[in-house]
């Protein structure tokens, strides 16, 4: 038990990192076109990411490899929610299966 409330605060700050993250993706992604410099700008998005999620990382897991795993765990379900959200509506409903065919099968 003693062990179980820093794995969830792991997790859930992995969850905040992982948001964090893969919204500044999502974020850099969908305005991409309107940079005036795009290789920069991805670039300078990718290692400001990088860097906050490694630090996260660092400081959260202090040297425990439960608070890490459970860090991770919480970025990769992050990751899986803001994909959800941030999909556009016609993927949505493609994925979920509710939308027919447009041919013969």
């Amino acid at each position: 038990m003693a062990e179980t409330l820093p794995a969830l605060a792991a997790g859930a700050a992995g969850a905040v990192l992982g948001a964090i993250y893969f919204g500044g993706l999502w974020w850099t992604v969908s305005r991409l076109a309107s940079f005036r410099r795009p290789a920069l700008s991805v670039a300078v998005s990718a290692l400001l990411r990088m860097g906050l999620a490694l630090g996260g990382f660092y400081l959260i897991a202090g040297g425990d490899w439960l608070s890490l795993l459970a860090c991770l765990l919480g970025f990769v379900a992050a990751r899986a929610v803001v994909t959800g959200v941030t999909r556009p509506p016609r993927a949505r409903r493609e994925a979920s299966g509710t939308e027919e065919a447009g041919h013969a099968p």
